[in-house]
């Protein structure tokens, strides 16, 4: 006797009980699917910010640290108005066991044209600069000119356009790939660009305390010679430049990888902690479904239906509830998470890039997975318990 039109038919005529299975299952598949969104999205960032960075040790005035926390520095971005004679430069330059050192200078704009809050402006070198460059050189193959600048992704300005900040009008010739930081919201430009902006900006009354005619830069990027030592190189800078503050980028990221890490186990822990309260929750579930409907698998055995087929409609049935609640829970998940990135990466103080199209649909496709073996873990355990059942004994039992 063919039992294949009895699944669907069953999870239909008991819509509760159905609904209550998808609800499991779509709580489990959520939980998997949102966890690994938001570990991976933060790797991604992390790795992204590390990529971009290229640099081991920044070298900033010591006032700095009074008006910036430097790890907010490396990872959202955050700069703010702080400066040094642009002379340091070259004592770094000079430090044994310094190979590149590349000079930045930051400035927060008012309100520019392109957006409704504030912007931060990057000035480098181009021709000594090894960080932001490389960044540059995938949209822009040419070097910054005077009044250029190129924008972060999150910038409204355009490729083409003019971009306004303290009336001085730029062009925007590149538009930068995401990095999941605040530097998404950063606007980079040469360094007599920035020399303009700077006296505009004092000009629409603005401090920035620096001496009128004076070269400033606000930061010191610095790679180490291959087989010196970066602690080394960084206590030695610490100790013989007056006035500055140098800051190993690697012990930031130390940090960082480590909160990382524990946010992992975390959601490795939540995750594993749902994932064994729905299989206790389903075998439960299906313990009550199968005693619910003895009689039905009763008559069903007495009619000539085998026990192999029995337990292929009960795991048909799992198959088809654990289906139903991992599409939905992969789609709540998704909808819980994609439309607050910006939120998500503000409230963890981390860099946040959500992962490529192709590792998000492997992630999609793992959770679905994981939620189907879980259903169907619970259905073969059920299976297995109605098998060792006598229908005669059953249908006895209920005369």
């Amino acid at each position: 006797m063919g039992t294949g039109h009895l699944p669907l038919k069953n999870l239909l005529r008991r819509p509760g009980r159905t609904a209550a299975l998808i609800l499991l299952t779509a709580l489990l598949a959520a939980s998997v699917f949102g966890g690994s969104v938001v570990v991976g999205s933060l790797r991604s960032g992390l790795q992204s910010l590390e990529a971009r960075l290229g640099a081991d040790i920044i070298v900033m005035p010591s006032s700095a640290e009074s008006k910036v926390s430097f790890k907010n520095l490396l990872l959202q971005g955050t700069t703010g108005a702080f400066y040094m004679d642009a002379s340091v430069l070259d004592e770094v330059r000079g430090a044994q066991g310094v190979e590149l050192a590349a000079p930045q200078t930051f400035l927060a704009s008012l309100k520019a044209d392109c957006c409704a809050i504030k912007v931060q402006i990057i000035g480098i070198d181009p021709g000594a600069d090894f960080t932001v460059k490389p960044w540059i050189e995938e949209s822009y193959s040419q070097t910054l000119g005077d009044m250029e600048v190129a924008v972060g992704c999150n910038v409204t300005a355009n490729v083409g356009e003019t971009l306004k900040i303290y009336e001085q009008y730029t062009h925007v010739v590149a538009k930068l790939a995401e990095t999941g930081t605040g530097l998404d919201t950063a606007v980079y430009c040469n360094m007599e660009t920035m020399k303009r902006l700077l006296a505009a900006a004092e000009a629409k009354g603005v401090s920035h305390k620096i001496t009128s005619g004076s070269d400033v830069i606000s930061a010191v990027y610095v790679k180490v010679k291959d087989g010196y030592d970066v602690g080394q190189v960084n206590s030695w800078l610490n100790g013989h430049i007056r006035k500055v503050t140098a800051v190993r980028a690697r012990s930031m990221f130390t940090d960082v990888s480590d909160s990382l890490s524990g946010i992992a186990r975390a959601a490795r822990a939540l995750i594993g902690a749902v994932w064994a309260l729905a299989l206790v929750i389903l075998l439960v579930a299906f313990a009550m479904m199968i005693h619910e409907r003895r009689r039905e698998f009763a008559v069903l055995r007495l009619l000539g239906v085998s026990r192999r087929g029995l337990r292929g409609e009960i795991l048909t049935e799992t198959a088809l509830c654990g289906l139903a609640g991992a599409l939905v829970g992969v789609g709540v998940a998704a909808l819980g998470v994609f439309p607050f990135t910006t939120l998500i990466e503000s409230q963890m103080g981390l860099p946040y890039l959500t992962p490529s199209v192709g590792t998000l649909l492997k992630l999609a496709g793992g959770s679905i997975l994981a939620t189907l073996l879980v259903g169907l873990l619970a259905g073969a355990w059920a299976a297995a318990r109605l098998s060792r059942t006598d229908p005669g004994t059953t249908l006895r039992e209920g005369a």
